[in-house]
């Protein structure tokens, strides 16, 4: 008889080997295997994973995680010019007080017993996102843009019932990859050209390609390369003009100064809350949120969880809860438009907290304020020989390339240079956009004061002599 102690993880509840015979014998099954029979042998890891033995005691594992974090160099130690989809922002303290508060602070996604009050949160944080965006409906969040984006031109193709969507060729990367693999096998994506001045869409292109097929029209305003897109109305009007709707990707912190996109015809608008009083997170401060009009046509496709106030059974009384719950996965299972799980509904909260604390002049002020300072940051940079800031002619939002392929340097040398001087340069768009080889994408929001735009100015001419 062996002396050698069975193996209990120290992470993994139940790992007891006596605890995980009971529960088999419990669901009427032998070994853990038959759970996922369904799976086939050949997909099936049957090795040792190349993985450290753990550490049992807590405080070794916390000397241990600690150590690989001290390695990482975040953006509160570095000056960050970083944006692409996850921007720093300020985050006001209340927004952090408020989520993280016992009654919201749950990775469960249904409805706790003693929760009173998140239905209402998040019916108040769909009421203030309804306000700034000009629109009737807007639903629990999702994971992100990519996801909003995605489930958005479904839903244009459910309404419309066709099979194809064109998208702008400037759309961010990843949603443009999200969107493709969602709509594999469902819808094609198709991506229209762009005027390689201005960066807008190409209009004789986007007319050449909509055809009767065509569900409609994607494109993000402001783009992802930081231009905006002032042709709007004319591309909704070409969509509606062809059966199709106009779908509009949009950054809720431009808001405060740029029209909505339901004013030049949007159908359904999308974009991320991650502006609104969200840190980055190591890029995981994510939410996506839908909004359409208050029409039977798009409520009922929305396949995430929409909250609205209803009267009670006592007088004067009022109560929060879902708006047509059997449209939802949950309600019908397999048979819903879309599964939705688990989403990012603590972030809604969380822009619910930063729009109630803002306001519209609060809004307008941050629009303004990202509007001045990333104009001076492109003129101090444009300044800069052999660098051409911004790279595509006309206005700009938070966001704008810069054009080094006239400096003699590459956009990786010039990172890894800034980088030694503590500074998160921006993005290199060389790989992305083949077209904007020696280019990278730089962020300015109300956190860079003058000095810090600067101090990267001083940098880059060190850098570039």
């Amino acid at each position: 008889m062996s002396d050698e102690k069975p193996f209990v993880h120290p992470y993994i509840p139940n790992s007891v080997p006596a605890v995980k015979a009971r529960m088999l014998r419990e669901i009427g099954v032998t070994s853990v295997d038959e759970l996922y029979a369904d799976i086939p042998e050949r997909l099936r890891f049957r090795g040792r994973m190349n993985l450290p033995e753990p550490l049992a005691a807590e405080g070794a594992l916390k000397r241990h995680v600690e150590a690989v974090l001290s390695k990482n160099r975040s953006a509160a130690e570095c000056l960050c010019f970083l944006g692409g989809g996850c921007w720093p922002h300020y985050v006001p303290a209340v927004c952090d007080e408020i989520n993280r508060r016992s009654e919201f602070l749950t990775a469960y996604a249904g409805e706790p017993y003693e929760d009173h009050g998140r239905f209402q949160a998040l019916f108040e944080y769909e009421s203030l996102m309804a306000e700034l965006l000009d629109m009737d409906v807007v639903n629990v969040p999702t994971f992100d843009w990519c996801q909003a984006a995605s489930t958005s031109v479904r839903m244009a193709g459910r309404i419309t019932k066709r099979d194809e969507v064109l998208v702008a060729g400037t759309t961010g990367p990843d949603r443009l990859l999200t969107m493709k693999n969602y709509c594999r096998g469902v819808m094609t994506v198709t991506t229209v050209a762009n005027d390689p001045e201005t960066g807008r869409m190409d209009l004789d292109d986007l007319a050449a390609k909509f055809t009767d097929r065509t569900a409609a029209v994607y494109f993000e305003n402001p783009s992802y390369l930081g231009f905006l897109e002032t042709e709007g109305r004319r591309i909704a009007d070409l969509a509606h003009g062809r059966g199709g709707l106009c779908v509009v990707g949009a950054d809720p912190s431009s808001l405060g100064v740029l029209e909505p996109p339901s004013r030049y015809g949007a159908d359904i608008v999308c974009g991320d809350i991650q502006p609104l009083g969200i840190h980055m997170n190591f890029g995981g401060g994510q939410a996506g949120f839908i909004a359409t009009r208050d029409e039977e046509r798009f409520v009922m496709e929305y396949p995430s969880r929409l909250f609205g106030i209803a009267r009670t059974s006592v007088p004067g009384e009022y109560g929060f809860g879902d708006v047509a719950y059997d449209r939802t996965s949950f309600g019908v299972r397999e048979k819903g438009k879309e599964f939705v799980g688990t989403a990012a509904a603590l972030w809604g909260i969380t822009a619910g907290v930063y729009l109630a604390l803002m306001g519209p002049r609060g809004m307008a002020d941050l629009g303004q304020v990202i509007l001045q300072r990333s104009q001076y940051a492109m003129k101090r940079i444009a300044a800069l020989p052999g660098v051409k800031a911004p790279r595509f002619r006309g206005p700009h939002f938070k966001e704008f390339v810069v054009d080094f392929s006239g400096s003699g340097k590459t956009v990786a040398a010039v990172n890894q240079a800034l980088l030694e001087r503590g500074i998160f340069a921006g993005r290199d768009l060389s790989v992305d956009f083949p077209g904007l080889a020696g280019c990278a994408l730089y962020c300015v929001t109300e956190i860079h004061a003058a000095g810090d735009i600067d101090r990267l100015v001083l940098s880059l001419e060190e850098v570039l002599r």
